[in-house]
């Protein structure tokens, strides 16, 4: 008894909880006695692993921060929709951010932007990727703020830090002078080095006019659209559409 007490408490200081209720199902079930001390030990270590993993995922998607809870496997690719499924499963295998490349998806205000987002961000948190999904307007007020309150270079780097930077609403409204010069900063950062994936209701072909300056416009889309993959929303609103079954059912 004073063995196992012992060894429970040199399990729970190295923080290896799974590996010890392991070890206490395998003590108090007679079917492990059949079992090699290789194979509990591969069982044992296996448990911890899987917990762990998942407690790392769970972490990363609360850091994210989704607004709204999405995975590939929900995804609706209706024909209507416009959804090329072989690309979207080719995304969801995270290459693109390992090549630190963009996404670019597209469509009308409804058409499920922001649930495909937070499928492929919760894909990249699986994947063992870190992952922050704002919406651009609180973006940039955010780099604003830190201007203000001198955190402007700590904000930076922790963007760097970010594998994948999702922006909702992107272009949604005309961009100021100096938040498209933090904008340049951030993607000229994370340019060749992380991926960004933004969610847009405005076609591409509209997005240089709206920044204040033909320069600054000309190199932020150099380095945001340029090495992107693009993926155009097709079909009625889906909050519409959710809306009218959700009456034919009352």
């Amino acid at each position: 008894m004073m063995i196992s007490q012992t060894l429970s408490d040199k399990l729970l200081e190295l923080r290896l909880t799974a590996f010890r209720e392991g070890l206490r199902e395998q003590s108090s079930n007679p079917h492990y006695a059949d079992l090699s001390f290789e194979e509990r030990l591969l069982l044992l270590v296996e448990l911890e692993c899987t917990r762990r993993s998942g407690s790392r995922i769970k972490r990363r998607l609360k850091l994210a921060e989704f607004p709204m809870s999405a995975a590939i496997e929900d995804l609706d690719f209706s024909p209507e929709r416009g959804l090329d499924r072989r690309l979207i499963l080719e995304l969801a295998l995270c290459n693109w951010i390992d090549n630190s490349l963009n996404v670019l998806i597209l469509g009308a205000t409804g058409t499920g932007k922001s649930f495909l987002a937070s499928a492929l961000g919760v894909a990249a948190c699986r994947s063992g990727y870190f992952v922050r999904y704002v919406h651009t307007s609180r973006f940039l007020h955010s780099l604003a703020q830190a201007r203000q309150d001198g955190s402007y270079l700590t904000f930076l780097r922790s963007l760097n830090k970010t594998d994948v930077l999702i922006l909702d609403d992107w272009m949604r409204d005309p961009i100021p002078l100096t938040a498209a010069q933090d904008l340049l900063e951030v993607f000229d950062d994370r340019f060749g080095k992380t991926a960004t994936l933004f969610a847009s209701q405005v076609p591409v072909a509209d997005w240089h006019a709206r920044f204040p300056d033909p320069t600054l416009a000309d190199a932020i889309l150099d380095r945001t659209v340029h090495n992107a993959y693009r993926l155009s929303l097709l079909g009625d609103s889906q909050r519409k559409l959710r809306g009218s079954q959700s009456m034919s059912h009352t």
